[in-house]
């Protein structure tokens, strides 16, 4: 998937599986054996991994949406930038809303699907939020 069109259908298409509250919509993106990792954890490996993933922020937020921002191609990769807003309603949630903007640099398999996505947001920022709310 090289091109930038292409690409880009794929990643308006992968924020709307977030937006579904299906975390297998977000996992079929995903290779096999693909993985996700968040701000340097440890990786979910396989799309039953990262459904699990994709449902700890669907319940936690359970009117998330996940906008696409923009992509970044790069040499070996490519990185998607996104925004969650939502509201910390889910089990044991604060109620307050928040909007927090980071990016997955992915690492497409030759099949179309994302073999390895690491993603990136402010944590600091995003736990204030939940404390505080996003204008508090």
């Amino acid at each position: 998937m090289n091109d930038l069109a292409e690409i880009t259908a794929f990643a308006k298409r992968y924020a709307e599986a977030w937006c579904s509250q299906n975390p297998g919509s977000v996992a079929a993106f995903y290779a096999e054996n693909g993985s996700l990792s968040v701000n340097d954890g440890s990786p979910a490996v396989g799309r039953a991994a990262i459904a699990k993933e994709a449902q700890a922020f669907m319940t936690t937020f359970p009117d998330m949406v996940v906008t696409f921002d923009k992509l970044e191609p790069q040499p070996d990769a490519t990185a998607f930038h996104w925004t969650l807003t939502g509201t910390n309603t889910g089990p044991g949630g604060t109620g307050k809303k928040v909007r927090i903007s980071g990016y997955e640099l992915w690492k497409i398999d030759n099949d179309g699907l994302i073999g390895e996505s690491k993603g990136h947001f402010d944590s600091a920022e995003y736990e204030r939020q939940l404390k505080h709310g996003v204008d508090g």
